[in-house]
This record gives C-alpha cells, sequence and structure tokens, in this order.
C-alpha cells in the first residue's frame, strides 16, 4: 500500500491553529477544581453515593464542555 502523493500538500495548506491562551488554561483549571467540589459536595456532603456523585459531576462537565463548543462554533462562524 502506497501513500497518495496528492493528499499530504493538502495537509500543508490548512490553516494553523492558535496557540491556547494563559486565561482559557487557568479557567479549565479553575472549572476543574470546581467539578471535583462538586462531586466531594454529593459524595460526602449529601450522601449520595459515589457512583451517582461521579454521574452528576461528569454531566456537569459534559454540559459545560458543550456550551464552550456552541460559543466556540459562534465565535469562529462571526470570522
Amino acid at each position: 500500500m502506497t501513500v497518495d502523493q496528492e493528499v499530504v500538500p493538502e495537509r500543508e495548506q490548512a490553516e494553523p491553529s492558535e496557540p491556547v491562551s494563559t486565561a482559557t488554561v487557568v479557567a479549565y483549571a479553575i472549572v476543574g477544581v470546581v467539578l471535583f467540589g462538586w462531586f466531594l459536595f454529593g459524595w460526602l456532603v449529601l450522601q449520595q453515593g459515589f457512583v451517582d456523585s461521579v454521574g452528576e459531576a461528569a454531566g456537569t462537565g459534559f454540559t459545560l464542555l458543550l456550551i464552550v463548543a456552541i460559543v466556540g462554533s459562534v465565535r469562529r462562524s462571526r470570522r
């Protein structure tokens, strides 16, 4: 099997991705700490159970990622 030589140059023509800002990294770190705190609150304070607390924290995290993806798509489409 050989590599098609016409496909390789197309990858080089793609736009380079923008570097991630420090504020974004800090925001993601804060969200991670808050989600871990949310997990501990549900597990230890509300005594929901380990699996329920993990599921609730994971669901909250996925919801936040969905919001970030939607906002990013809207911002990118305006450029």
